[in-house]
């Protein structure tokens, strides 16, 4: 069975190449040049542009670059599923679907499974590694379908920006939203509903909007302790490794994984991202 997964999911790559995980890269534009997410581009480069004053722009994986996967799958006779990034922040999704469609009419026996998983960054990650470790225990492409869209539906993204400016400017949240930001030191806080960025609150200083995502991962999460959690960071590993400290004194989970968001979502959100995905109640 393959697995598929876009760079949405900010997952490194030497993890989807170490657990064969074939990647649909995104696309970053820099300086007027093209690149593909993880495979040409790193996020800390992208993150130093931002910083420089350049505004990256993104696209979604290349229509032509899927045909010709979906095609050579289509040769292999394999089961396959592909765990997609939002249909709500790329258009990646629905491309895939339409590629897919087209590639199904000279092969009616291609079995590829695509979730649009209406999840970001590492809440996108954690369901490819679950996948991974359903598929490696010799679990058939059914199940795991099953397991994914269930955890895709409790997957809880918690967030704060340096800047929504940043998000505003990429068309993530609107224009109106992007005030939360604009007083002194003020640290926005967001949440992904049914796929989309959306600001909930915001507090003074990052302290108190880390306190309140204690607050709220004890609110909405469901046996937090139980559970792997993610934390992605704008290249800013010291809040990671702060948040992780907070984390774990409270709700000594099984594992914390930190890892740096990718370029395409980086270039949305900016440096000094910090995120929080856990499974939760509802």
């Amino acid at each position: 069975m393959k697995i598929f997964a876009d760079s949405g999911c900010d997952l490194p790559k030497s993890y989807l190449d170490d657990h064969d995980v074939t990647l649909l890269p995104l696309t970053v534009l820099l300086d007027g040049k093209e690149y593909q997410d993880i495979v040409d581009i790193d996020s800390k480069e992208v993150f130093q542009a931002i910083r420089a004053g350049k505004q990256p722009k993104t696209s979604q994986v290349s229509p032509d670059r899927t045909l010709a996967m979906w095609k050579e799958f289509a040769k292999t006779g394999e089961d396959g599923i592909y765990i997609a990034f939002s249909s709500e922040l790329s258009g990646t999704y629905q491309t895939a679907v339409m590629m897919r469609d087209q590639v199904k009419e000279g092969n009616p026996g291609m079995n590829l499974i695509i979730i649009d998983t209406r999840c970001a960054s590492l809440g996108c990650g954690l369901l490819v590694e679950k996948a991974v470790e359903m598929r490696d225990a010799g679990e058939d492409v059914r199940t795991i379908e099953r397991e994914i869209r269930k955890m895709a539906g409790h997957m809880e993204h918690l967030f704060t920006v340096e800047d929504l400016d940043y998000l505003a400017k990429g068309g993530r949240v609107s224009k109106a939203s992007a005030f939360f930001g604009g007083l002194l030191n003020i640290k926005p806080l967001l949440h992904v509903e049914s796929g989309r960025l959306v600001p909930i609150e915001k507090h003074r200083g990052r302290k108190k909007v880390f306190r309140r995502i204690i607050e709220l991962m004890e609110e909405r999460g469901d046996d937090v302790g139980s559970q792997t959690l993610a934390i992605s960071h704008g290249d800013d590993l010291a809040g990671a490794e702060e948040l992780r400290a907070l984390i774990e004194e409270r709700f000594h989970p099984q594992d914390i994984q930190i890892h740096m968001i990718g370029s395409v979502i980086g270039s949305h959100a900016g440096p000094g991202t910090l995120s929080v995905f856990f499974l939760n109640k509802r």
